[in-house]
């Protein structure tokens, strides 16, 4: 998915590629996949759904401001650097979007898979359970996370597949989600850790929900904090760095190349006129 895609490579068309320039001319969508294009299926269709989330979560009124807020934020931002700080350099070179940023191992795609469940559908499972018990409380402590990660992959998904945005802005999405979303997740922690508690006669059921509340937000915290200070910093932003650096070299050189070129054919035309 993304934020569990967490950083997870942006879709992308091969650099140069005849096929890829031709499909798009003719409008066509491009039948490709990224490293959780198989555990995500359909893209539009989990993009409405995403939308859909997205639009239930704001009405409900269990989204605090501040986190209502911060996807509004982050996009500014995201579009105040692609502008100012790291515009693309992908359609100038090729014409094309960003190649894929991460490559991701059979290992690594199972990592992916791991978050996908724990990230997204765990806890939607959550929050639906908890509405059909009538648990006020664990709805309220997970939908938060729910939310901010639906707008995450959402943005991730919009912006992969836009040659505007560089690869340290795509990069950018899951690093700024991510690190709002374990704060996040720390009030979901202290939410079924601290603020719930079991009544003395709860049968077998209850003792169960009760204790999958309390692994559950405890695991997201555990995972995503490794995914931000293993993965999202020490890999992920500074291969993106390197990709977008090295295709600027590819501009610059192509740009001499150009200029070379000019400077060669003027050269042939004197001569002949000179002849």
């Amino acid at each position: 998915m993304s934020g569990v895609s967490l950083a997870v490579a942006p879709r992308s068309e091969p650099a140069g590629s005849d096929e890829t320039t031709t499909t798009k001319l003719q409008g066509k969508p491009l039948q490709q996949e990224g490293v959780t294009g198989g555990v995500m299926g359909s893209l539009r269709v989990i993009e409405l759904q995403l939308v859909a989330f997205i639009m239930v979560f704001s009405a409900s009124g269990l989204i605090p401001l501040l986190d209502i807020v911060f996807p509004a934020f982050a996009t500014a931002y995201l579009i105040a650097l692609s502008r100012f700080a790291f515009p693309s350099r992908c359609r100038i070179a090729t014409g094309t979007s960003s190649p894929e940023i991460f490559q991701g191992s059979r290992l690594f795609r199972f990592y992916v898979v791991v978050g996908t469940t724990l990230g997204l559908f765990l806890p939607l499972a959550y929050v639906l359970g908890g509405f059909a018990r009538g648990d006020e409380h664990a709805v309220r402590s997970a939908t938060p996370h729910l939310f901010l990660l639906s707008f995450q992959i959402l943005t991730e998904n919009i912006i992969s597949g836009l040659s505007l945005f560089s690869p340290p802005v795509r990069a950018l999405v899951p690093l700024l989600y991510t690190v709002r979303r374990i704060f996040v997740i720390i009030d979901w922690i202290q939410d079924v850790w601290l603020n719930k508690t079991l009544p003395a006669n709860a049968v077998l059921q209850d003792i169960a929900w009760f204790w999958f509340g309390r692994g559950l937000a405890a695991a997201n915290f555990v995972y995503f904090s490794i995914n931000l200070f293993g993965f999202l910093i020490p890999r992920f932003l500074p291969r993106a760095f390197e990709r977008y650096f090295s295709e600027k070299d590819e501009v610059h050189a192509k740009i001499e190349e150009d200029k070379y070129s000019v400077a060669m054919n003027k050269s042939k035309q004197s001569d002949k006129k000179a002849d």
